[in-house]
């Protein structure tokens, strides 16, 4: 018991924390820049961050309102700083991490990337989780510093329906637990 007080003693004095086993640390980069309307639910820490790179899928469909790229999902992989590959983004959206532990999210807000050429910032809300680990108890999701992703313009028409384009795109996730 007193090891435990102590190991919490100092993750607060280093401004460090623990979710589920895994060390968390507060006051990451990740906020500054940050519209207020992307910002988690207070009380909330960050758990893990990620670098995504792959692609954004989109479908040619015909919505009723004629044909449209329309997104079907990611298809990106996840590195940790140093370059090291942590897991996984997919259609869900879901993120999984490499110890297996997944976390599917939906769309609370979102903001223009300050990049015009990109897709925009996201903040979602965890709606299912799969296994104990990092992702366990993610409550929310940020996508930022967003780079290309966005559907095509044009080419989407009744020849190409059904027709599938990756849009390369890179971002910055952190996922944010109590």
């Amino acid at each position: 018991m007193a090891k435990a007080i102590a190991k919490r003693a100092v993750g607060i004095v280093l401004g460090v924390g623990l979710i589920s086993g895994a060390v968390i640390v507060r006051g990451s980069g990740a906020q500054q820049g940050v519209p207020e309307q992307l910002k988690p639910p207070e009380g909330q820490a960050l758990a893990a961050e990620a670098h995504a790179k792959g692609f954004q899928v989109y479908t040619c469909k015909d919505d009723g309102k004629g044909f449209n790229w329309t997104l079907k999902g990611p298809d990106a992989e996840l590195f940790d700083k140093a370059g090291k590959k942590v897991g996984r983004h997919f259609a869900g959206p879901t993120w999984e991490w490499s110890d297996k532990s997944q976390v599917t999210g939906k769309m609370m807000t979102s903001s223009p990337s300050p990049d015009a050429d990109s897709v925009a910032w996201l903040l979602l809300v965890a709606t299912a989780h799969l296994g104990d680990g990092v992702l366990a108890n993610v409550t929310n999701i940020q996508r930022l510093n967003t780079k290309g992703g966005k559907a095509p313009v044009g080419g989407c028409d009744s020849a190409h329906d059904g027709q599938e384009s990756r849009v390369a795109y890179t971002a910055d996730y952190f996922f944010y637990g109590k």
